[in-house]
């Protein structure tokens, strides 16, 4: 099926290049198989091998993704045997799993190497626990954000659904991979090959790097009020230190009465409850995504102290603190 072939054919057979999956337990399959997936695709099309995948794992021969399905891998120290051209590396679910000497160690060995190196969904928090992303623009997916922004405070990641910068390569996981595989394609082989690979796995609508990873602010919160939408999106950015009512009315150029009927008429709820909501959500991703301790989180969303964050974290979502996280680990709950 070679559908290039007069292009292929002038690349000669040392072309072929590897690129290396490091799985972690629990990794999202769908994630993995939008990375690897069009790499086989252009071999196919290209009628030759262009590239060769490999997987690796920290011990065991199969490493489960979050799903339960197993892929077949070979043990670390064969990164050390046989060129690699890529490694990337998979992983999902809870932060403080990512504890990972042996794969920071092997990353570490690479990059002395000159290998390029990336991370998918939450693949860039290794990166970074290995210290391989300073002074590199990266991405990582939204929901382990706050936990990387936390863990390593020098690091702010993009919002942005791939980031290729130089030598290394992120990506926010979910669909977002077959983007970054198409410029990875694209880079080496050309728009025309690259295009013919999209086409071939129907991956018709293309992302661009700077694309969101998220819908829309109006989506998310179904409002397409302007000045409404100004409001919501600063309460997402200061859940550490809330506005008052009256300040946030003042930034926008209202009273707080017209302030107060915004909420009513498009969110059918108040101010203070629509940011408590947002607040506590916020702290909820923390508790999952992060090891802070829950004194720490109550203060990174804005209480004054754990016993009052505590109960209003109980009212609303029927189960204290400390249970969500006691939850979670034992779920082995995998994004």
């Amino acid at each position: 099926m070679a559908l290039l072939g007069s292009v292929v054919s002038r690349l000669p057979d040392s072309v072929i290049k590897d690129i290396g999956f490091v799985l972690l337990p629990g990794f999202a399959l769908m994630s993995f198989a939008a990375a690897s997936e069009p790499f086989r695709a252009a071999n196919v099309i290209a009628g030759q091998p262009l590239y060769r995948l490999r997987c690796f794992g920290e011990s065991a021969r199969t490493v489960a993704a979050s799903q339960g399905a197993s892929i077949a891998v070979e043990p670390l120290s064969a990164t050390l045997e046989g060129p690699l051209d890529a490694v990337l590396v998979c992983a999902g679910g809870y932060p403080a799993t990512w504890h990972r000497p042996a794969i920071h160690a092997m990353l570490r060995r690479l990059a002395r190497k000159g290998v390029r190196l990336g991370g998918i969904s939450g693949g860039a928090y290794l990166l970074a626990a290995a210290g391989l992303l300073q002074n590199r623009a990266f991405t990582v997916h939204w929901e382990h954000a706050s936990a990387l922004s936390e863990a390593f405070p020098e690091l702010r990641p993009r919002q942005a659904r791939f980031v290729i910068d130089r030598d290394r390569i992120t990506c926010g996981g979910g669909i977002a991979p077959l983007d970054m595989a198409h410029a990875l394609i694209r880079e080496r082989m050309g728009a025309t090959f690259a295009r013919q690979v999209s086409d071939w796995l129907l991956h018709t609508e293309i992302g661009t790097p700077a694309a969101a990873q998220r819908g829309c602010l109006a989506e998310r919160y179904q409002v397409h009020h302007p000045i409404l939408l100004s409001v919501l999106e600063t309460m997402e950015a200061t859940v550490e230190a809330p506005l008052s009512r009256q300040a946030m009315a003042r930034d926008v150029g209202l009273s707080m009465r017209q302030l107060d009927r915004l909420f009513a008429a498009h969110r059918h709820t108040t101010f203070a409850k629509d940011y408590l909501r947002i607040r506590l959500e916020r702290a909820h991703l923390f508790l999952r995504q992060s090891a802070l301790p829950i004194a720490e989180i109550a203060f990174a969303t804005g209480f004054a102290n754990q016993a009052h964050f505590a109960r209003r974290f109980r009212a609303h979502f029927g189960m204290p603190p400390s249970q969500v996280r006691r939850v979670d680990l034992s779920l082995g709950e995998f994004s």
